[in-house]
C-alpha cells in the first residue's frame, strides 16, 4: 500500500515555531481534511509533503514508487499550449514508462538466461506495464475530456491556448491536471476556491471513486463534510487529529474548549482562594503552619494551561429601515453582450424579509442580474419596481478590490463611517477580527480575506433594508463565514445573493431564482433544499436514478433548516446572548466586589487602623455586607450558568 508517514516535524521561520513535533500518516484511501487559522502552517505543512520545502528536523517517509501530487492556492499560469494539450501533460509520467519498457524489453532480447539482471528487468518491467494499465493511457482521450468538462470547460474550450484562460480557470486547469495524474497521496490547497456549484458537485463525486489517499485545506463547510473522513488541526504549531467529517470535529472541539476553560477556571479560583487565606493569615502566629503548607501546595500545584480562546467574529447588521412588502418586481429583463443574449424575459418578485439566492452555470448572468439590481448596470430592456423605502447596499466579487490601497485599515472605515459611531470603529473593527496593531496595517497588505471583512464592515456602516451580495464570502475562513451567515439570518431586511458555498446557501436562502442560459430563468418559493427535491422531480418524472442523490442534496445531516427550526434557533441564540451578558455583568461584579474586599482586609492588618475602633467597625461591617452580597451573586452566577449551559445544548 502506498503511503507518506511524517514524524516529528519540525520547522520554524527565524524566531516563530510553525510546526512542532508534527506526526501524520497518509495511504491510499484516506480522507483527510487540514484545518488551523489563517497563517497556521497548513500550505508549509503540504509543501514539505510534496517534497517542495525541507524541515528543520524530523522524518518524511514515502512507501517506495508512491506518487505525490500537489495543487497549491494559486499562481499557476498556463501558455503555450492548447487546454486539451496541457491536460494531457498529467500523462507525462507514462509516456515515460513507455519509454523504459521500450528499452527494457530490448535489453531482454540481448540477456540469456535466468540470472539476477533478468529478474530485476522483468520485475521493472512488470511494474511499468501495471502503471501503463491502470492508467488508462490508450482511452486518455475520453478521461481528459470527462474532467475538463466536469470542472466547467466547454468543447469550444479544447482548442483555446492556456494564455486565454483568467486566472481562475487557470487554477481549474491546474486541478484537472492534478487529478488526471491519478496519484497515489493527492494534496489539495483550497480547491473550490474557482469552482462553482456544479464543478463543487463533480469534484466531490471524482473523489468519491478516487482509490488514493487525500489531504484537502477548504473553506467550503459542506464539502468538508462531503468528502472528509477525519480532521487534523495545526494549532499552536502542533498536530491535532480528529475522527469524523468536519461538523464531527468543531463539535469535539466546541467541547473540549468548554471543559479546559471550565478546568482552567475552577483551579484559578482554588488558587485564588488559598492565595487568600495566605494574605489574610500571613503574619497570624497561630496559622504559620496551615500558611506554609498551603504555600507548599501552590508551589507543588501543576498548572492547567490557559486555554486558547477560539477567536470568532460577531457581528449584526444595523436595523433595517421600514419599506414596502413587495421589495423588488422585475419585469421582463433582458440583457445581451454582442450578439449573445445573458438575461431574456426575467420576471420574479421578492418580499420584504426573503433571502434569495441567484443560482445558474457561470455565464448563465447571475453577476450581471446583481449589477441591474444594484444600479451598477444600466444597458438592459425590462424594469424593475422597487416598493416606496428601500435602500440598498451592494458588494461586488471585487469588492476588495475597491479598497484604497494607500489607507491603513482603519482610514479606510473612517473615511465611511457616521460622526456618531465614531467612537465605536474600535469595538466594531475588533468584531471583524482588526484587533490591536491591525487596524494600522495598510490595505495593500491585507491579506485577500481581510479585504473582505473590511469591505464587509464598510457596507455595514450604512443602514440598507436590501443587500445584494455577489460571493460575500470568497476568501473569508470557515468561522468568518459563520459569523456573516448568522448576521444574515438575523438581517430582518431583504438579501439577493450569489455564493458557491453550498452550506452558506442551504442555511440562508428562502428562496432560489435559477438562471439557466438559452432557457427560461425558473423562480423555486422556497429553500436550497426544496429547489433540489423539485428540480430532482422535474428531471426525473417517471421516478427514473435519481440526478442528485439523497446524499447531495444533504451530505451535512440536518443543515437545511424549516422556518421553524431556523426561528427556534434564532430565539436560541437570542437567548444565549442574553445569558452570557448577564454573565458578564455577574462577573465584573463579582470582580469589584473581590477586590473590594482585599482592600479592606488589607486595611484591617493596618496598625494605624485599629487604633480608630469606630473606623475597623465600619469596615467589618462592610465586609460582611460585602461577602453576603458576593453569596447572593455567586447563587445567581451558578443559576445563570446552568440556564446557558441549557440554552447552547
Amino acid at each position: 500500500m502506498a503511503f507518506v508517514q511524517l514524524s516529528g516535524i519540525c520547522l520554524a521561520f527565524g524566531d516563530r515555531q510553525i510546526l512542532r513535533d508534527v506526526t501524520l500518516n497518509l495511504s491510499s484511501g484516506s480522507r483527510c481534511a487540514l484545518t488551523g487559522a489563517n497563517g497556521s502552517g497548513k500550505t508549509t505543512l503540504m509543501k514539505i509533503i510534496a517534497g517542495g520545502i525541507p524541515a528543520d528536523s524530523g522524518s518524511l517517509t514515502c512507501q517506495k514508487d508512491t506518487r505525490v501530487s500537489y495543487l497549491p492556492q494559486s499562481g499557476i499560469i498556463h501558455s503555450g499550449l492548447t487546454l486539451f494539450e496541457e491536460a494531457d501533460l498529467a500523462y507525462e509520467p507514462i509516456r515515460a514508462y513507455l519509454d523504459e519498457i521500450e528499452d527494457i524489453e530490448k535489453a531482454l532480447t540481448k540477456v540469456t538466461g535466468e540470472g539476477p539482471r533478468t529478474a530485476k528487468l522483468l520485475e521493472t518491467l512488470h511494474h511499468h506495464q501495471e502503471h501503463v494499465q491502470d492508467s488508462g493511457y490508450w482511452s486518455r482521450g475520453q478521461k481528459i475530456d470527462m474532467v475538463l468538462r466536469g470542472l466547467g470547460f466547454s468543447s469550444g474550450d479544447m482548442s483555446r491556448r492556456g494564455e486565454e484562460f483568467s486566472g481562475g480557470w487557470q487554477m481549474r486547469i491546474a486541478l484537472a491536471k492534478v487529478l488526471l495524474e491519478d496519484p497515489d497521496i493527492l494534496l489539495l490547497d483550497e480547491p473550490t476556491n474557482y469552482l462553482d456549484l456544479e464543478a463543487r458537485g463533480w469534484l466531490k463525486k471524482f473523489l468519491d471513486t478516487f482509490k488514493g489517499g487525500l489531504l484537502i485545506v477548504s473553506h467550503d463547510r459542506w464539502f468538508l463534510d462531503a468528502v472528509v473522513r477525519e480532521v487534523v488541526e495545526i494549532s499552536s504549531s502542533r498536530l491535532r487529529r480528529y475522527t469524523g467529517n468536519y461538523s464531527a470535529c468543531e463539535q469535539v472541539r466546541e467541547r473540549e474548549a468548554r471543559e479546559a476553560l471550565e478546568a482552567y477556571k475552577q483551579q484559578e479560583e482554588e488558587i485564588a482562594r488559598q492565595e487568600d487565606f495566605i494574605r489574610r493569615f500571613r503574619y497570624n502566629a497561630s496559622r504559620a503552619a496551615m500558611v506554609q503548607s498551603r504555600i507548599k501546595q501552590l508551589e507543588k500545584l501543576v498548572r492547567v494551561e490557559a486555554p486558547h480562546s477560539i477567536q470568532r467574529s460577531h457581528f449584526s447588521f444595523p436595523p433595517a429601515p421600514r419599506c414596502g412588502r413587495w421589495v423588488i418586481r422585475a419585469e421582463g429583463i433582458s440583457k445581451s453582450y454582442a450578439e449573445l443574449p445573458v438575461l431574456k424575459n426575467l420576471s420574479f418578485e421578492l418580499e420584504r424579509g426573503e433571502k434569495l439566492v441567484v443560482t445558474g452555470r457561470n455565464g448563465a448572468g447571475k453577476s450581471t442580474l446583481l449589477r441591474i439590481l444594484a444600479g451598477q448596470d444600466t444597458v438592459f430592456s425590462g424594469a424593475f419596481e422597487f416598493a416606496a423605502g428601500v435602500r440598498k447596499a451592494y458588494f461586488a466579487q471585487d469588492q476588495e478590490s475597491r479598497l484604497e490601497a494607500k489607507r491603513c485599515a482603519v482610514e479606510e472605515i473612517e473615511a465611511v463611517c457616521p460622526a456618531a459611531l465614531f467612537p465605536k470603529i474600535r469595538t466594531m473593527m475588533g468584531a471583524f477580527l482588526f484587533q490591536g496593531d491591525d487596524i494600522y496595517k495598510s490595505v495593500s497588505v491585507l491579506s485577500g480575506g481581510e479585504k473582505n471583512r473590511l469591505a464587509l464592515l464598510k457596507m455595514l456602516l450604512d443602514p440598507a433594508n436590501l443587500l445584494i451580495l455577489d460571493e460575500p464570502t470568497n476568501h473569508l475562513d470557515l468561522d468568518s463565514k459563520d459569523a456573516l451567515l448568522e448576521a444574515l439570518r438575523e438581517f430582518e431586511g431583504s438579501v439577493v445573493f450569489v455564493s458557491h458555498d453550498r452550506y452558506f446557501i442551504e442555511g440562508l436562502a428562502t428562496r432560489v431564482l435559477e438562471l439557466r442560459a438559452g432557457l427560461p430563468a425558473r423562480f423555486f418559493p422556497g429553500g436550497y433544499g426544496y429547489y433540489l427535491d423539485r428540480v430532482l422531480a422535474q428531471e426525473n418524472p417517471a421516478g427514473d436514478v435519481p440526478a442528485i442523490s439523497v446524499e447531495d442534496r444533504n451530505p451535512t445531516r440536518g443543515v437545511r433548516n424549516s422556518a421553524a427550526e431556523r426561528e427556534e434557533k434564532k430565539r436560541r441564540q437570542a437567548l444565549v446572548r442574553r445569558l452570557e451578558r448577564r454573565e458578564e455583568e455577574i462577573l465584573a461584579l463579582l470582580s469589584g466586589l473581590e477586590s473590594r474586599s482585599r482592600e479592606i482586609r488589607a486595611a484591617l492588618e493596618d496598625p494605624h487602623v485599629w487604633a480608630d475602633g469606630a473606623r475597623m467597625k465600619a469596615l467589618k461591617e462592610e465586609l460582611a455586607g460585602n461577602e453576603r452580597e458576593q453569596a447572593v451573586l455567586h447563587t445567581d452566577w451558578e443559576k445563570t450558568c446552568g440556564e446557558l449551559e441549557e440554552a447552547k445544548k
